[in-house]
This record gives C-alpha cells, structure tokens and sequence, in this order.
C-alpha cells in the first residue's frame, strides 16, 4: 500500500452546505495491478511542496509490517495554531497512543490558515515518523471527521476586546455546534471527543447535544491542565517531587470557581493534609494559585500557556489509554448524567476518574466530600448550569435565559 500527499480541489456540495474548496490529503494508492472500469476524465492533481511524497509498504520486510496496529485515525481542529504545533509532533512521534500505534491525522483550520496547515503538515512530513501513515488538511468539518476515532477540538474564537463570557460563549458555541454536526454524521460511532477551546465545559455540551450518534459519554473537556498545575503547587509546597502526588481531582468548571480537591489528594501515599499542615494555604492561597497560574505565566513570559496545555492533552488522552494506577485518579469534563456526587444532571463536569485503558472511564465513586468542598462543588455546578442556559438554543433546549450578562468574569487569566 501507498500513501500519496497530494492537494485536491473539490467542487461538489457538502451534505447540507457548500464545501469550502481545496484540502491536502493522503490517499491511499494500491501498487498492485487490478482491473478497475476507466475513471471519468479528472483535472491533474496539483501539489506543492514535497507533497508528493509516497511510502510503499510492501517494499519492507513482512516481518515489520505483519505485527502492526491498525491505524487510527485522529482530527484536530485549530490545527495551525500554538496549542497544535507543540501537540501533533507528540502525536505523531507515538509519544501519546503509543510507541506501537500508526496514526493518520486530520487537520481542520480555517480559510485563513490553509497555507499555515500546508506548512504544518510539511513540517510533519519532513520529521520522518514512522508511525505517521496519513496527514490530510482542510477547511471542511464533514470531510477532516471522516471516520475519525478521535477528534482533539483546539481551535475556538479567542476573546475580543470588551467581550463578555456571555459573548465568548454565543460566538464559539456556534462553532461547536457546528462541529458537533459535523462529528455527528462523519465520525467513527464510537469517537472520543476531547474539548480544549474555551470555554472548554460548556464548548463540549454544545458539541454533544448536536451529535447524538455518539455515545454522550464519550465527550470530554479538558481539566487536566488545572490537575497538573494543582500537582506542581502541592509538590512545591511539600518539598516533594511531583510524581509522589496522587489522588489530585479537579472538580467542577474549567473557569476561576474550578475546585482542586486538597481533601482526597495524596502526597507520598500520604493525605496532603497531614503532610502540610495549613488549611489557611489550602483555603486561601492554593486555589487561586491553580487558577490564576496562566495570567502569572503571562506576566513572566509574555506568552499563553500553548506548550503545558498541550502537555495536558497528552496526559489526558493518556489516561484513557493506559490503565490507571491502583488508587490514583485523573481528572477530566463528562457529561454528570448518573453521577455518584448529586451534581445535577446534564453538564459537562470535571470529576476525578479511573480507566482501564481501553478509552473509556468511570467516575471514582470513594471520594470524600465534605461541607466545604461541597459548597465550592455546588458553585461552579451553578455556574455551568447558568452557561447551559446561555446556550440552550444551540443544544434544542427551550426556555433559557443567559444570566451571566454583567457577571464577574471567571474565565481562567491567560486563556480565551
């Protein structure tokens, strides 16, 4: 089998809209002589670059080749910008699903980005991974979804000047509805949807309630950028390495009422608690240093936190595909359908969660919860249900009324 990266332009109607034209793809080419009825007369490929390139796998040895996975399939959108230039090198290197995993990625970006795609996916080209079978590039959600196993969901509208939460969520919720759409009639049925763009909680209801084909526990935003800041803070505080923290779930919204939950994390197989005996650090000093940590960065460098967020979707694809330690939790935004907390049905919420490493998780269900940590669940619970009804009429939900008009802003500083 070939692969040839080649540019295509489409002239035809997309399922219910017109097909934005002109995307860089990888087809798969046979070598073998086969009989097939004469195509119809075609324009010639046009290409650019080194985008000719082909690999032929049979010209390897079959001892190589026999043992190998079947490819997934993995799209990105906001393929060209920060957060997706440090990620799709680790994806493609085998650093995430696997040093034995082949992978095809589906780049999604905007008119405005299909050169910077075009760019992205030479520079892919040119690193030479083994692992990397397919790269395909386009402005059309319908197509970059096709099949896809995966679907990493970067790119969102950033926040413009004087803009609202209210408006950031409007504006990217029409995205997201969108792409919901589109993963809901292209994507493979049982596709595993992580949500970056922010806000990332209510992005990713959005983009469930519109694709109902696929199982609404298989939706994920993502948290494990704040689990992963909470681990470095404890392990700064207690002197220890930061691989000693365990237990360390993110409760609630990806916003500033997002809860780290001192009370259940473990330091050394110890409870944080015990070891750093300050609950005035714990309650006054430790959540906000969490969720003010990417506006502290900025202030240091001048630049948003692209590379650590890409980091943190490595983790959390991670956690789904490799089994976690006995004890030990990851944290992560599903759907609280069925939840063993009394968080209210229907939102996307962060919880600290297990997996056999199969791609699929269950909430913990032996985590403590007391008074205190209650009270801060219930806020940012009532946070994402006010976001929800901002939304409702992208999700089919009749009857909502946005109430974060004029409301304190509680997006995480640094981040859309």
């Amino acid at each position: 089998m070939a692969f040839v990266m080649q540019k295509r332009i489409d002239a035809g109607l997309s399922r219910k809209t017109a097909r934005p034209q002109g995307r860089v793809v990888v087809a798969p080419v046979c070598s073998a002589a086969v009989e097939a009825p004469p195509a119809p007369a075609a324009k010639p490929a046009q290409s650019y670059g080194v985008f000719r390139l082909s690999y032929d796998t049979q010209n390897e040895d079959p001892s190589l080749t026999r043992t190998w996975k079947k490819t997934i399939k993995v799209a990105v959108t906001g393929a060209s910008g920060n957060i997706a230039n440090h990620l799709l090198f680790m994806l493609a290197s085998g650093e995430v699903y696997g040093k034995d995993q082949p992978i095809a990625l589906q780049l999604l970006g905007s008119e405005r980005s299909k050169e910077a795609l075009e760019g992205v996916a030479m520079e892919l080209e040119d690193s030479l991974y083994p692992l990397l079978r397919e790269v395909s590039i386009g402005t059309d959600p319908y197509e970059i979804f096709g099949d896809a196993d995966w679907a990493l969901m970067i790119g969102a509208k950033p926040r413009g000047p004087g803009m609202e939460r209210a408006d950031l969520l409007q504006q990217n919720g029409e995205i997201f509805q969108v792409q919901g759409r589109a993963l809901n009639e292209s994507a493979s049925r049982n596709c595993k949807v992580l949500v970056v763009g922010n806000p990332c909680n209510t992005n990713a209801l959005i983009a469930m309630e519109n694709a109902p084909n696929i199982p609404r526990k298989n939706f994920h935003a993502l948290t494990r950028l704040d689990e992963n800041r909470a681990k470095c803070q404890l392990a700064l505080k207690s002197g220890k390495f930061y691989t000693s923290v365990s237990r360390m779930a993110i409760w609630g919204n990806h916003s500033t009422t997002q809860v780290p939950d001192y009370i259940n994390a473990r330091i050394g197989g110890v409870p944080a608690t015990d070891l750093i005996r300050d609950m005035k650090y714990f309650r006054e000093e430790f959540t906000p240093k969490v969720a003010l940590r990417g506006g502290a960065l900025i202030k240091k460098w001048g630049r948003s936190s692209a590379a650590s967020t890409a980091v943190s979707v490595a983790d959390a694809i991670r956690s789904l595909v490799v089994p976690t330690a006995p004890g030990d939790c990851f944290s992560t935004g599903v759907i609280s359908d069925g939840n063993p907390y009394g968080v209210r049905e229907g939102l996307i919420f962060s919880f600290p969660c297990r997996s056999k490493g199969d791609g699929d998780y269950e909430i913990c269900d032996d985590f403590l919860v007391d008074e205190w940590l209650r009270a801060k669940i219930r806020a940012s619970e009532d946070e994402l249900q006010k976001e929800k009804e901002c939304v409702s009429h992208l999700i089919g939900m009749m009857g909502g009324s946005c109430a974060l008009r004029g409301a304190a802003d509680t997006t995480v500083p640094g981040e859309n």
